[in-house]
Parts: structure tokens; C-alpha cells; sequence
């Protein structure tokens, strides 16, 4: 039904039942399994059943047709959920490949999915995108804290070049447009204390979700913002759009244990959405109150306090006015 449906077009009752050999009643049922997966699902003066938006819907045979050569190689596995708890969490439970090569884990929807500190992101079916990448490293990578920061500084380029979006980064892990929060990056690993390392990248973008369900993606106070509404209207397709996360992916990962976060440091200042405001950071030893002048060469915030810069490795963040 959702296949049907994902044109945006508006289909009749009899005809879904028609083309799915089920009954009128199983039709209602299916719509509201619909529903509860965050859709909504409209209904016309012609008493005829729409999508308030078309769907992209995921393509794993699309998604390796993008793909550059070299990088499809480099990819063991690639799996496409409908539904599934977690992207990250599904390459966590899972075996990890050998070192250099890459797992990746797209969903349609996400039941668990989550950001940093246990937070819940959820996006109705189909209207984000939802990826993680695996990758295992033969030993603890230098930097590992700040890679978040590097691969927002790589998920930016895709968007610049893809459809020449223009977003800021704010520590340590949201992409930002217009000051609301377009989506966000969360990274978890399974680690020896002297050994390997499998590092997961998770990636969540505002793809196309309706201004009602926005102002529950994301708890910051000016909201959440989606691809639609950047693009007026012209979103990216999703399953081109992942591809070229993989490739980013490609870039980042197999280089990273070399070079840290020092590659991307002057890149990241450049877009860097906290530099010259005045924050409020909860961190685990004390509150923080101060200007933020930028983010050092390891991936600590710097917080001018009046009395002393102060280097900040986690907490949370609070925006409070323009310095």
C-alpha cells in the first residue's frame, strides 16, 4: 500500500483494495498502520486517500548505481530497512567485516532511532534519512572524540555540492540551517582496551516531514527545519543523497586513524555555528558560562569565561545571546 501511495497521488479505496486483493476493511487497517509509522494520510473530497507529501522511497540497486566504482569495492554490506529499531544499533549487534572495508545500514523508519545522550530523534516514515556507516579500525583512532566534528564537516560538503546548501556546524554534533536544527550525527564504537575498534557513524536528516511533526523532531527553540523547506520544495533524491553519504564515508573513515581531526579543524571553524555567542554548557564538573571563541585542533570547545579560556570535551549546550 505505501508503495502505492508514495507518488503522492490520490488513490480510491476500491482501487487499493483492488490492487492488494484484500478487502475494503484491511484497507483502513493498513492506513492507520500507516499513521502509527508517522504518516498522514489524507483523504479527498472524491473520498480519495493521498500522502500530504510523495515519498522517495529507499533503493538499494539505485543507491549502488550512484555509487563511484572505487567505493561501491570498498562496500561489504549494504542492508535497507523498511523499519528497524536503530541503524546503529543494527551494525553494533552485528559482526563487524574485516578492517577497510565499510557496513552500511539505511531505514525508512526508525522505532528507537537516537541522539547523543540517550535523546530519541524520530522522523516519520520516509521522511528523513537514516544511515550509518561501520567501519573497524585496527586499533583506537587518534582524535576518536572529535571525529563527530569531522564528519560533519563531510556530510556539509555533500550538501553544498550536491544541492548547494550552505549549513553551519554546532558542537559538538547538529547541522544547522537558518538557526534551526536540520539534522544530526552520533557516533558509537565497541572497543578492545588493546585491540580493534568498530566505529559507527550514525547520520539523520530532515528530508521532507510535515511543520506539525518538525516541532517534535528536535527540543531546540527555534525547531527543526527539513530539506523541503531549504530547497523550496526541490529535496534532494534520497536514495542519490545516500549514496554520496557512503562516498563521504569513504573519504573520512580509512584516512581518519592517520589524521585526526586536524584535517578538517579549519574547515570546521569556518561554518562554526557557536563561535561569537554566548553559551551555557552543563558539563559533568561545573557550569560553564562564556563566550565561545572556537573549537581547538583536538575538538574541544573554547569558552571565554571572562576570567580564563576554558576547554569543554562533553556537555550540553545552551545558546543564550550574541556576544
Amino acid at each position: 500500500m505505501l508503495r502505492i501511495l508514495a507518488d503522492g497521488h490520490g488513490h480510491s479505496g476500491e482501487h487499493l483494495a483492488q490492487a492488494l486483493g484484500i478487502t475494503r476493511g484491511a484497507v483502513k487497517k493498513r492506513l492507520a498502520e500507516l499513521e502509527a509509522w508517522g504518516l498522514d494520510v489524507e483523504v479527498t473530497p472524491e473520498s480519495d486517500y493521498l500522502l500530504d507529501r510523495p515519498i522517495d522511497l529507499l533503493n538499494k540497486a539505485l543507491i549502488l548505481h550512484e555509487l563511484n566504482p572505487d567505493v561501491e569495492r570498498l562496500v561489504a554490506r549494504l542492508d535497507v530497512h523498511e523499519k528497524i529499531e536503530s541503524t546503529n544499533q543494527a551494525l553494533l549487534d552485528a559482526a563487524p567485516h574485516a578492517a577497510g572495508k565499510l557496513v552500511i545500514a539505511l531505514a525508512e523508519y526508525q522505532s528507537a532511532g537516537r541522539g547523543r545522550r540517550g535523546r530519541s530523534w524520530v522522523a516519520p516514515f520516509g521522511g528523513g534519512l537514516c544511515f550509518s556507516a561501520g567501519w573497524l579500525f585496527d586499533e583506537m583512532p587518534h582524535d576518536l572524540a572529535a571525529m563527530t566534528l569531522a564528519a560533519g564537516v563531510v556530510v556539509r560538503r555533500v550538501l553544498l555540492e550536491e544541492i548547494g546548501l550552505d549549513v553551519q556546524l554546532k558542537w559538538p554534533n547538529d547541522l544547522v540551517w537558518k538557526d534551526k536544527k536540520l539534522g544530526g550525527i552520533l557516533i558509537e564504537l565497541a572497543a578492545e582496551s588493546q585491540g580493534p575498534c568498530y566505529v559507527v557513524i550514525g547520520i539523520g536528516i530532515n528530508i521532507s516531514i510535515a511543520p506539525s511533526q518538525l516541532e517534535q523532531v528536535a527540543g531546540w527553540p527555534s525547531g527543526a527545519v527539513d530539506l523541503h523547506t531549504a530547497t523550496a520544495g526541490r529535496p534532494p533524491s534520497r536514495n542519490v543523497l545516500a549514496a554520496r553519504l557512503i562516498e563521504a564515508s569513504a573519504r573520512l573513515l580509512p584516512h581518519y586513524g592517520d589524521h585526526g581531526f586536524l584535517q578538517y579543524h579549519a574547515e570546521f571553524t569556518g561554518v562554526d555555528y557557536l563561535q561569537g555567542r554566548h553559551v551555557s554548557v552543563d558539563a559533568s564538573s561545573e557550569p560553564i558560562s562564556g563566550v565561545v571563541v572556537g573549537v581547538d585542533g583536538s575538538g574541544a570547545l573554547l569558552v571565554d569565561t571572562g576570567d580564563r579560556v576554558r576547554r569543554v570535551i562533553s556537555g550540553d549546550i545552551s545558546v543564550r545571546t550574541r556576544a
